[in-house]
């Protein structure tokens, strides 16, 4: 039996969307191979509110974190987190022999705006990188108040992960000044895995032309200047299933009404935190409570597993606590194309299970 998934990627995904990926393939290298991508772009340059170029990548949206923090730190890297996800871009700067710094916030706390100007007033950092919404903590940071104290250091190339809200929450990205804003296939945009995207600016670009050994697969200004010059194409074989199934969903996205879709992500947001408080408790801060999943306390004490493993029972799944926060939490998604009435089917059902 199909479990209809509520956990923060992947999401469950429409059927049409589903049959867009099962497409005849066709040549990576042909005008038609262009013509879609190009698509795709202006497509997700709407989504993303950016004049921008979009990058594509075969790979998960940790495959752009990781070209991002290597392609385009020239002297260090300050990475702020909020949970598993900005620790995890750390890793990936010290692996990758890029000079780091971590400043962790409190688990359920945002990254400030004094923090990120406390980091910087040092002028030790030329990047830094922002979790937008942390799926472990369900912490999505106020990345508005951010932009501006980022206007007091445009030379700073700021990267942000947007893998968990993309599609979901509103991000202007030319508003906000991010100059390279990663998300994914899995999450709010409602494909399956296996494809990332971002928005790459020209200062990014600037800073990547001074980074020596940026890697290969994931050099993003390779990938930039084969897109440049070979008419938006890739230099390794792209996943076309993917593409394929994105320039329809985008298509939908967009003909839905973007405003109308992250008026649904807040509507589904506020009725599980609605549920959650009156049963439990939120985990994050309720100020800066994601719009995309929301975590939640597991104040009853309540064996999460054994709460899966009975949802299962009737077609449904969620998450339990991402690392440290096992047991000790359990995370609803609400992304993609779920519905607020989905929404509330899950939910009574779980007041009749616990």
């Amino acid at each position: 039996m199909h479990k209809k998934l509520f956990i923060p990627g992947p999401v469950e995904v429409r059927d049409d969307v589903l049959q867009k990926m099962a497409t005849p393939m066709i040549g990576h290298r042909t005008k038609d191979a262009s013509a879609l991508q190009r698509r795709i772009t202006e497509k997700l340059q709407k989504l993303m509110y950016t004049g921008n170029m979009i990058l594509l990548s075969t790979s998960s949206g940790s495959g752009l974190m990781e070209g991002a923090v290597r392609s385009c730190t020239v002297k260090r890297a300050a990475v702020f987190s909020v949970g598993a996800f900005g620790d995890r871009w750390y890793k990936m700067a010290v692996s990758n022999n890029v000079p780091a710094d971590l400043f962790p916030s409190e688990p359920g706390k945002p990254t400030t705006p004094e923090m990120v100007d406390k980091a910087l007033a040092t002028g030790k950092y030329d990047l830094i990188t922002i979790t937008h919404n942390e799926t472990s903590t369900g912490v999505m940071n106020p990345v508005e108040e951010i932009a501006e104290v980022m206007k007091k250091y445009p030379e700073v190339v700021w990267c942000m992960d947007a893998v968990s809200s993309l599609g979901g929450a509103k991000i202007e990205v030319d508003k906000l000044g991010v100059d390279i804003c990663i998300t994914s296939t899995q999450k709010c945009l409602g494909l399956p895995p296996g494809m990332a995207i971002c928005s790459f600016s020209e200062k990014a670009r600037e800073a990547a032309k001074k980074v020596q050994f940026r890697g290969t697969y994931l050099d993003l200004l390779e990938l930039y200047e084969y897109i440049i010059k070979k008419d938006y194409q890739y230099p390794s074989t792209p996943s076309l299933p993917h593409m394929f199934a994105l320039d329809y969903q985008l298509d939908r996205i967009l003909a839905g009404g973007l405003e109308n879709r992250f008026a649904r992500h807040i509507e589904m947001a506020k009725i599980v935190r609605a549920w959650a408080k009156e049963r439990f408790a939120l985990f994050p801060e309720e100020k800066y409570a994601s719009v995309t999943l929301t975590t939640v306390k597991n104040t009853r004490g309540i064996s999460v597993a054994d709460l899966n493993r009975k949802l299962g029972e009737h077609g449904y799944m969620i998450s339990n606590g991402y690392g440290s926060l096992k047991e000790v939490t359990f995370r609803i998604a609400h992304m993609a194309d779920t519905t607020p009435d989905e929404i509330k089917e899950l939910l009574t059902l779980i007041d009749r299970l616990i």
